[in-house]
């Protein structure tokens, strides 16, 4: 079985993650932690003074940040997020499984919905690729446990209050075989790949690396 993390870290670089598999703390630093946390708190940050939201680990400015809110709590979504059906639940499909940050509940008849929360920045449009790929499992092993088709997923970036929702399509779930099939692939580390990915990759030195990359923006 494979983590939903490890997966996401494949997606990303195969690379990344045979030195991440060698750590022993794979732990989130604290200061992501504190961002994705801040995704139980909408209702009560959307109207906070700046006072307050300067003292989060906040992405943007306070006034930015409530009109993010602001825009996200006129969404048919709003409702479901603020009150979700479980949260931090741990799932378990036919190759991966891990833990997601809520499922939202059922909407006409269909089945509940898997939200994994990022303490990065959103791209302009979509979600980052290693990210889609996370969501895809998490929606595979979703369906999985429930015997049903889920067809989305949602990806919160609570230090933005920007939410972007995650259709399982077939270009998704192709990408998502492609690093099951990679992770799976991995004996011993996998050709570098030295590009603009490595910018503020932490294994840079280990892999012989000297470009920078994005992957701060991941989260």
């Amino acid at each position: 079985m494979i983590p939903f993390s490890d997966l996401a870290a494949a997606a990303y670089c195969p690379r990344q993650l045979y030195y991440r598999r060698r750590e022993d703390d794979r732990d989130l630093p604290t200061e992501a932690t504190e961002r994705i946390d801040l995704a139980d708190r909408y209702p009560e940050l959307i109207d906070a003074p700046d006072s307050v939201l300067r003292r989060l680990p906040l992405r943007r400015e306070p006034a930015a940040y409530r009109r993010n809110l602001s825009r996200l709590r006129e969404r048919d979504l709003y409702d479901r997020l603020v009150d979700p059906t479980e949260t931090r639940a741990f799932l378990s499909g036919r190759e991966c499984h891990g833990v997601v940050h809520k499922l939202l509940a059922a909407v006409d008849g269909g089945p509940p919905t898997p939200v994994i929360c990022s303490p990065g920045e959103p791209p302009e449009r979509g979600v980052w690729e290693p990210q889609s790929v996370r969501a895809v499992a998490a929606a595979k092993a979703l369906a999985w446990e429930r015997e049903r088709d889920v067809p989305r997923a949602v990806l919160e970036y609570p230090a933005v209050g920007v939410v972007r929702e995650v259709r399982i399509t077939t270009r998704r779930k192709a990408a998502y075989r492609r690093t099951v099939r990679a992770v799976r692939a991995i004996a011993g580390p996998p050709a570098r790949v030295d590009d603009d990915r490595c910018t503020t990759c932490e294994y840079r030195e280990e892999c012989g690396t000297g470009r920078r990359s994005l992957r701060s923006l991941l989260g």
